[in-house]
């Protein structure tokens, strides 16, 4: 396709829209012929060079001289194998052509965590406290066969739980509907936002082989108090052991934001656990939620005719299967992490990753 010159007697016909920066970029002699990214114009389309054509000239050459200026830093996150090749195209091409934006780089890449021991993943965190937006690539989580692979010094554990239990958020997933992509689960009409408690439980535990015989426990020593001691099992061979917690600050917060995500989106809120088997652990949560509820939410709530309820998780799988959705289900970690998978599964069939992703 030839390129036109643009000719100084067409300034005239430029939109008056157009702003001075725009109209002395299409006089500027020392540009000669316009680029390719700039090609509106050409001898096969240049009768209707007056409407059309010219605004695009004049739009598409200011986009290349005057990036947008982003105020704030961001975090990037670099990740492993392929997504960094296609997260580098995406900043080429996509990115850095309309932004001028600060970014503050920490690369994720497996090698690199090992390098650093692992640093780099909480620095990366740490700055996201402080810059407040980050972007983060997909990383590797070593296992046996990876440490082998990439001749680790560690099996270093899952960036994404270091990030999240530092942020002390809740991870939202929404799967994003599309009438032309079908459903596995058609009985659902509306989305189901999962709310992931990103902190603490399996992600933070410790875990160990027990090789043989002996007595497990489990000693709390309070500040200036007695130790507490409780006797866990009695191994009459070798087996496994784990150790978990979480904190009522983290609990609270991980209400909050349900409740504030679900008076959002005016959709009930559900929150599931296992509370009559684990009846202190994750009864803390049910007791925390009802707290947070009654305090500082029902009145909310009711205004807009929703409402809040705890569900015993099989029951809440079970309901989200015959449901139609159009509601925010409040899981702690590992069960979030299952069930929002299950959900993108069941509203996507060849897209299960075509959804939201965000720290609330």
């Amino acid at each position: 396709m030839r390129h036109l010159l643009l000719p100084r007697r067409l300034l005239a016909m430029a939109p008056l829209s157009a702003s001075a920066a725009t109209k002395a970029l299409l006089l500027n002699p020392a540009r000669g012929r316009l680029p390719s990214s700039l090609a509106c114009l050409s001898a096969h389309g240049a009768r209707s060079f007056r409407a059309a054509s010219l605004r695009c000239y004049a739009a598409a050459a200011v986009a290349e001289q005057h990036r947008i200026k982003v105020n704030n830093p961001i975090v990037e996150m670099d990740g492993d194998e392929m997504t960094r090749v296609m997260w580098k195209m995406i900043k080429d091409k996509l990115i850095f052509p309309y932004l001028d934006l600060d970014v503050k780089y920490f690369d994720l890449g497996v090698l690199n965590r090992d390098a650093t021991d692992d640093k780099v993943t909480v620095e990366s965190a740490e700055a996201t406290l402080k810059y407040n937006v980050a972007v983060k690539c997909a990383t590797i989580t070593p296992d046996e066969t990876r440490v082998k692979e990439f001749k680790l010094k560690s099996m270093w554990r899952s960036p994404n739980g270091t990030i999240r239990n530092i942020l002390n958020g809740t991870v939202f997933r929404e799967p994003i509907l599309c009438k032309n992509i079908p459903r596995i689960l058609t009985g659902w009409k509306k989305p189901i936002c999962i709310g992931r408690h990103a902190f603490g439980d399996q992600y933070r535990a410790t875990d160990m082989i027990i090789n043989g015989p002996g007595k497990l426990k489990m000693v709390y020593v309070p500040d200036g108090a007695e130790p507490v001691e409780l006797n866990v099992y009695d191994f009459k061979g070798p087996g496994v052991a784990l150790a978990m917690y979480n904190v009522d600050e983290s609990i609270r917060a991980f209400a909050d934001s349900s409740m504030a995500m679900a008076l959002s989106k005016k959709w009930p809120l559900y929150l599931s656990t296992k509370n009559t088997i684990l009846k202190k652990y994750d009864g803390r949560f049910k007791d925390i939620f009802q707290e947070v509820y009654e305090e500082n939410w029902k009145e909310k709530f009711e205004e807009n005719s929703i409402w809040y309820e705890h569900r015993l998780i099989d029951d809440m799988v079970a309901y989200a299967v015959k449901s139609e959705g159009g509601y925010v289900w409040a899981c702690k970690n590992y069960d979030g992490d299952v069930q929002s998978d299950f959900l993108a599964q069941g509203l996507h069939c060849f897209l299960p990753d075509l959804a939201t992703h965000f720290i609330f």
